[in-house]
C-alpha cells in the first residue's frame, strides 16, 4: 500500500514523548510514501523518553503549531508517553488543531496516552477506541468505548495501548491514510 502523495503531520511534546511511539509510526508512513512533518508547540530540539522515565533521543520538531493548518495535511499521528500526552493537551492550538482533523474527516492515528488530547479535543464521544489502561476511564467518561486490544479502528480513527502494538498500529494507519477521508470521522467533531 503506498502513500505517495500525502503529507502526514506527526505530533511531538516539548518532553516527555515516548520515542518508540514517535519513531515507528513516523518511519512506516515515510516508508510507504508519505512525507511527514513533525508538529510541536514550537520549532526546535526536543528530548523524548522510553518507558516513560529514562531519557531517550533528540529530534527536531519542523513546524510549530502556529504554523500549521489541518488542512495541510492528510492525516495525523498522535504519540504517547504520558507527559508528553499531558503536555499536549493543555495547550489550546494543539487541541483545535486535533479536532479539525476530524471535523475535515481526516484519518488520525492515536497510542498509548495520545488518547488524552482526543479527550481534551471533544471527539471521543460515541467512538470506540483503545489507548493505555489508565487512560480508559478518560474514555468513557467522555462518552467513548474502550476496548483492551492491540490494536481498533473506528471509521478513520486508528488506535493502540503501548509499544507492544506498534506493528499492528503502524500497518492500520498505513491502510487508513492510504484510505482517505472517512465521512463518519466528523460524527465526533
Amino acid at each position: 500500500m503506498t502513500l505517495e502523495g500525502k503529507k502526514i503531520a506527526i505530533l511531538l511534546a516539548p518532553r516527555g514523548t515516548e520515542e518508540p511511539e514517535f519513531v515507528e509510526p513516523k518511519h512506516a508512513v515515510e516508508a510507504a510514501g508519505a512525507s511527514v512533518v513533525v508538529v510541536g508547540v514550537e520549532a526546535r530540539e526536543v528530548e523524548t523518553v522510553n518507558n516513560d522515565l529514562d531519557p531517550g533521543s533528540s529530534f527536531t520538531i519542523d513546524m510549530a503549531i502556529e504554523e500549521v493548518s489541518a488542512s495541510d495535511f492528510d492525516g495525523l499521528i498522535i504519540p504517547g508517553g504520558s507527559v508528553g500526552a499531558d503536555t499536549l493537551r493543555g495547550n489550546e492550538k494543539i487541541v483545535s488543531f486535533v479536532h479539525d482533523f476530524f471535523a475535515q474527516q481526516k484519518p488520525v492515528g492515536v497510542i498509548c496516552h495520545g488518547p488524552w488530547i482526543l479527550v481534551e479535543a471533544d471527539v471521543v464521544k460515541g467512538r470506540t477506541l483503545t489507548s493505555y489502561p489508565t487512560v480508559s476511564t478518560d474514555i468513557r467518561n467522555a462518552g467513548g468505548t474502550w476496548l483492551n486490544q492491540e490494536v481498533v479502528t473506528d471509521k478513520g480513527l486508528v488506535s493502540s495501548r503501548t509499544p507492544d502494538d506498534l506493528l499492528a498500529f503502524c500497518a492500520k494507519i498505513i491502510e487508513e491514510f492510504a484510505e482517505g477521508r472517512h465521512p463518519a470521522q466528523a460524527r465526533s467533531a
